[in-house]
């Protein structure tokens, strides 16, 4: 029983930092957007980089789904709801239905 538990806390701290590289990628991509800082700097380009690669995949088919809302992106809110539903909702009771 302590290795189920143990499991699942391990997916639920991946599952949040996933849903934190949304949300760090949503605020640098607005940094960039607006020039607070300068995405020629290697770090940041490498740090957008890695974020890109990381979270596109699941953007990528919500985005094909969602209809055009002009230069708004919901995409990124719909992951993160995403994300807190099946981390908080579904391994959670997954959890109690095996704990029981």
């Amino acid at each position: 029983m302590q290795l189920v538990a143990t499991l699942f806390w391990i997916l639920q701290q991946i599952l949040s930092l996933y849903m934190w590289c949304f949300v760090i990628s949503a605020v640098l991509s607005w940094l960039v957007a607006f020039n607070v800082i300068n995405s020629n700097n290697r770090f940041i380009y490498t740090v957008g980089d890695v974020l890109y690669r990381l979270t596109e995949p699941l953007l990528r088919p919500i985005r094909n789904i969602l209809p055009n809302f002009g230069g708004i992106d919901f995409s990124p809110l719909i992951a993160i709801f995403g994300i807190i539903l099946i981390k908080d909702g579904v391994l959670r009771q997954l959890f109690v239905w095996i704990a029981a």
